[in-house]
């Protein structure tokens, strides 16, 4: 219980000309066919195992949430098939289908039951419902009076009342408060230890990288990349940075990790290095070492105004910290072909133990939206020991001192 399947998946619309042409099409089905079919998805093929958690990520009108409706049944496939087991539970969009005069209450027993829950199995997770969703009395409003955000906490607390075989959601949960957000994503990961699948669309990068196994980039209606969660958003953040004039190398590097190059290439990183208290080229520190982040860059075009920036991320691409030159009034004015700069960044490795890497970003403003010159994950790996701290837990070092008083 809990597989998905899907093969050969295709969704297409009929296009007329006018609609003239579609009643012409109606009334006189003889003289052929009056439309063009538009694609909204086409050969989509991929598995999920039980258990495993995936993500689908891509730009607005990839076509993701139209797939999400496919494999839920809420909409039929042009051609391919899906294969789907076990009980599913699906928060596609706000409200899950809320009947906007009917209270809350009336609202769960209607949803419920179209989860496939009796009336007894309802009314016994009723009082689960209402303390999970915390809308307290709104719970006998008519849903017309709930915000989007008591709608959403609503929704969701049906959809999650029973742990699913299957859990579908799409970004509903992004227009939840935050305290909701993180209620709703303890629960995810605690249907996941359970052995739940997942399959989850969202643009939220930290999301798919903490919970996800693996992630599809949905692109122009087809499956772009496939593959560890790092890598494909690695990947579509190099393709959503600059969509014309912009190349994207994938590269397997010694560690056995998918490294992302983009940008256009006027400049780019030539040596980055780690250099320990003594200017040595370390690639393990201690928590809380003194470092100096060397990073050296080579012009290949003249360039107005160049930044460079760069981002400290854990082993899952979650980023820990990260800067520019613009941040810190260094940008590099009027560059000409050939020229090479030397950066050193000082700082305290207050991190914790555990391996990170370093992505780096030349641009010519303080964001990589505008000119990316070059986009370079993974340019740097180093691992973190812990030799002379007190032990503790976390990705920083925050050391503390600590009173205690008796009352």
């Amino acid at each position: 219980m809990g597989n998905i399947s899907v093969i050969g998946l295709g969704k297409a619309y009929r296009q007329y000309a006018n609609k003239w042409q579609q009643l012409a099409e109606w009334v006189l089905p003889f003289l052929g066919k009056r439309h063009k079919l538009h694609w909204v998805l086409k050969d989509i093929n991929f598995n999920v195992k039980k258990g495993e958690a995936v993500g689908i990520i891509g730009i607005n009108g990839a076509g993701k949430s139209t797939l999400l409706k496919l494999i839920t049944g809420t909409s039929h496939p042009t051609c391919g098939s899906i294969d789907i087991s076990g009980r599913v539970a699906a928060l596609l969009e706000l409200g899950m289908g809320f009947h906007p005069d009917f209270t809350g209450r009336q609202n769960v027993i209607m949803s419920g039951q179209l989860l496939g829950l009796s009336l007894e199995e309802i009314r016994s997770l009723m009082p689960h419902i209402e303390a999970f969703a915390e809308i307290g009395e709104y719970i006998d409003q008519p849903v017309r009076v709930y915000s989007s955000g008591m709608q959403v906490r609503l929704a969701f607390s049906v959809a999650t009342a029973i742990r699913p075989d299957t859990l579908i959601i799409d970004e509903a949960l992004s227009v939840g408060d935050v305290y909701f957000q993180h209620k709703s994503f303890s629960r995810i990961r605690e249907f996941r230890e359970l052995g739940t699948t997942l399959l989850i669309v969202s643009h939220d990068k930290q999301v798919i990288q903490s919970i996800c196994d693996r992630a599809i980039l949905i692109d122009g209606g087809g499956v772009a990349k496939e593959g560890a969660p790092e890598e494909v958003m690695d990947f579509y953040n190099a393709l959503i940075a600059e969509r014309e004039n912009n190349s994207i190398l994938q590269e397997v590097g010694e560690d056995g990790k998918i490294k992302t190059t983009s940008g256009t290439g006027e400049a780019r990183v030539s040596e980055i290095t780690l250099l320990d208290g003594n200017g040595k080229n370390v690639e393990i520190i201690g928590v809380g070492d003194k470092v100096n982040l060397q990073i050296k860059v080579k012009i290949y075009q003249p360039i107005p105004c160049l930044v460079l920036g760069y981002m400290i991320k854990d082993r899952l691409g979650q980023p820990i910290y990260g800067t520019n030159t613009f941040i810190k009034n260094k940008p590099q004015y009027d560059l000409s072909k050939g020229d090479e700069l030397a950066y050193s960044f000082f700082f305290e490795a207050n991190l914790g133990v555990g391996t990170y890497s370093i992505a780096t970003a030349l641009v010519s403003s303080d964001t990589h939206l505008e000119n990316n010159y070059e986009w370079k994950d993974l340019a740097l790996v180093f691992s973190v020991i812990n030799i002379n701290k007190e032990h503790f837990v976390g990705c920083a070092w925050i050391d503390s001192a600590c009173s205690v008083t008796r009352l």
